[in-house]
């Protein structure tokens, strides 16, 4: 191998992307020929996982980078979401069972790749897409990992109310609600006037007020829709008069 194709083979290695992807369509944009990237394979110092997807050899692929390095290759902005996100923050009520689900949220014009589901991960991708929030608030939760993004804890913990009951059930969800103590009013406040979801917002309202954390002393509900309708959100329950909403009996008498 010539001196300048070991060069970069060198440049590709040592990149940080340890547990992540190179996409071949990356790859080719950066001067690495399609002749050279055959050559590192044939050689084993990359495997191919699917068609114009390849790792380390001998790498162990981490959820995290792999969605990293989709994001930072393929232009894309998937993101770490719900439960999987407060859990990046130190709330975690959830104890998984066998391979943790790392919640990810993405545009819905970018739909979800048909090779992660070939792929064998740390942790077992769910994805959904909502358009609930119109200023979503994210943030980087790991500067080597500059590409991917999580919601706050504030957004995170409505995202779980809006995949309520079918992905989570709402007394696991009060539950979690208690442990929010250090929630910031001010970022509560925006995200509830620009979501347009009524059922995730009252149902936050109710379990905020019912946890009894100080900053809902500084919440504004007068500024926030939460629409006119009653919402039965369960069979059997019992009805929320203040903000209408029919909840889980076990809910309504936890105490």
């Amino acid at each position: 191998m010539s001196v300048v194709k070991t060069n970069k083979l060198n440049q590709l290695l040592t990149k940080k992307n340890p547990g992540g992807l190179y996409f071949s369509s990356w790859l080719t944009e950066r001067g690495y020929s399609n002749q050279l990237i055959k050559r590192y394979r044939v050689s084993g110092w990359l495997q191919t996982l699917s068609r114009g997807i390849m790792c380390r050899t001998g790498d162990k692929l981490n959820s995290f980078a792999v969605m990293n390095s989709y994001n930072e290759q393929m232009k894309k902005n998937f993101q770490i979401a719900a439960h999987s996100a407060l859990e990046l923050y130190g709330f975690n009520h959830y104890i998984p069972m066998g391979k943790p689900l790392l919640m990810i949220a993405h545009p819905k014009e970018q739909l979800v790749p048909q090779w992660i589901k070939k792929i064998d991960l740390d942790r077992m991708p769910r994805f959904f897409s909502t358009e609930t929030f119109s200023e979503p608030q994210i943030s980087t939760f790991n500067p080597e990992l500059p590409h991917l993004k999580a919601s706050v804890p504030e957004q995170a913990f409505l995202e779980c109310l809006l995949l309520a009951p079918r992905q989570y059930s709402l007394m696991d969800l009060y539950y979690l609600m208690e442990q929010l103590t250090s929630l910031r009013p001010d970022v509560l406040q925006f995200i509830l006037e620009n979501s347009d979801n009524i059922k995730t917002k009252r149902l936050f309202l109710y379990m905020a007020e019912k946890a009894d954390h100080h900053w809902n002393r500084f919440l504004d509900p007068s500024k926030i829709d939460l629409g006119s309708g009653k919402q039965k959100l369960v069979e059997n329950g019992v009805y929320h008069s203040k903000y209408k909403i029919t909840i889980p009996q076990e809910l309504y008498d936890y105490e």
